[in-house]
C-alpha cells in the first residue's frame, strides 16, 4: 500500500469514498470544508483528486464566498481572470452566472488553457441550481492518451498546438448578441496566444494527458484542414463516454478537479432557469512537452 493510500485510510475512511465511474471521478462523504482543516485532511484531499481527476462533495452550503475562498487557498495561490473585470468576482472567487453574458461553458474546454501556466486545480461551487439539467461532464485526459494507439500516441507526443483567447465563440458557444458583447469586451482587455504541446508530462503524477478544448486555433506547421481532422480524431478519444464522469448539481455541492489531466463540459439544458456557480482557480506550472519544452508565449497583451 503507497503513502497516499495509508494518508486517505488515516483521514479519510475508504468508505467515505464512492467512485463514480471507473476511469474518473468520486464523491467524497461526511468531510465539512473549511479553510480550518488539518494539514493531513488537505494532503488526503489532494491526493485524491490526483486518483480520480474530480471529486465531488455534497451539502457544503454552510460555505459562504470568504470561507471557499479560505478552503480553496489551501492549495495554493489563487490566480485570477486576465480578461474579466473584476467587479465580476469577490476576492478571488468568479460568478459563473447564466444571466450575464460571457460564460458560456457548453464546450470540451480546459480553463484557461490559453495561458502558459494555466491553473492546475478549480474549486466550483453550486450557488444557484436550477431544477432540471445544468450538469457537469468531466473527461479524464489521461486515460484518453492511453486509448489512443501507438502511433497516434507518437504523432501526438510530437504535436504542438495554439491556443487562444480570441477563439470562435459563435461557433462554440452559440452566443445570444449580449454574449457575444460580453466576449468582445473582453477581448478587447486582453489578448493571449501560447503554443501548448499537445502532450504534456503531469507534474506530479508523471502521466501524459492531452492538451486540447475549444481555445485551440490550430496545430504549429499543419494545414487548418489536416488539423481540424485530428484535432476532433483526438477529441473523440477525450469525449468517449467511458473515460467522462457526470455531475448532477445540488446547491451546495462542491466540486475540485486536476485541470491538467481533465477537460470539462457544462450541458445547457435547462432553458430561461437561473444557474450561479462560483469558482477559484489556483495558479498552476507552465507545461512541459514528452521531450522536456515548455509552452511558449506567442502573445501576451493586457490593455
Amino acid at each position: 500500500m503507497g503513502e497516499s493510500a495509508l494518508m486517505i485510510d488515516n483521514v479519510v475512511p475508504r468508505n467515505a469514498v464512492l467512485k463514480l465511474a471507473a476511469r474518473i471521478g468520486a464523491e467524497i462523504r461526511n468531510i465539512k470544508l473549511s479553510g480550518d482543516l488539518a494539514d493531513q485532511t488537505i494532503a488526503a484531499i489532494k491526493g485524491l483528486i490526483l486518483d480520480h481527476k474530480v471529486i465531488f462533495f455534497r451539502d457544503q452550503g454552510h460555505l459562504d464566498d470568504a470561507e471557499h475562498e479560505r478552503f480553496a487557498l489551501r492549495f495554493g495561490k489563487p490566480m485570477l481572470s486576465p480578461t474579466l473585470d473584476p467587479a465580476k468576482g469577490t476576492m478571488s472567487i468568479l460568478d459563473i452566472d447564466s444571466a450575464r453574458g460571457g460564460f458560456r461553458t457548453d464546450a470540451w474546454h480546459i480553463d484557461f488553457a490559453y495561458l502558459d501556466a494555466y491553473p492546475k486545480i478549480l474549486v466550483l461551487r453550486g450557488a444557484v441550481i436550477p431544477p432540471v439539467g445544468g450538469d457537469t461532464v468531466w473527461s479524464n485526459t489521461a486515460a484518453a492518451y492511453l486509448d489512443l494507439p501507438g502511433p497516434l500516441q507518437r504523432l501526438a507526443d510530437d504535436l504542438w498546438a495554439v491556443h487562444s483567447n480570441a477563439y470562435d465563440f459563435a461557433v462554440f458557444a452559440r452566443p445570444t448578441e449580449a454574449e457575444k458583447e460580453v466576449h468582445n469586451e473582453g477581448l478587447a482587455k486582453a489578448l493571449f496566444e501560447t503554443e501548448h504541446p499537445v502532450v504534456r508530462v503531469h507534474p506530479e503524477t508523471g502521466e501524459r494527458t492531452l492538451v486540447l478544448g475549444l481555445y485551440v486555433k490550430g496545430f504549429v506547421d499543419m494545414p487548418k484542414y489536416d488539423g481540424q481532422k485530428l484535432f476532433d480524431l483526438f477529441g473523440s478519444h477525450i469525449t468517449a463516454p467511458e473515460n467522462t464522469v457526470r455531475w448532477n448539481w445540488k446547491q451546495g455541492d462542491v466540486a475540485i478537479w486536476d485541470n491538467r489531466a481533465t477537460m470539462h463540459y457544462a450541458a445547457r439544458d435547462y432553458g430561461d432557469k437561473p444557474r450561479v456557480t462560483r469558482r477559484v482557480a489556483i495558479d498552476g506550472e507552465v507545461p512541459v512537452s514528452v521531450q522536456g519544452q515548455r509552452s511558449v508565449v506567442r502573445i501576451k497583451i493586457i490593455k
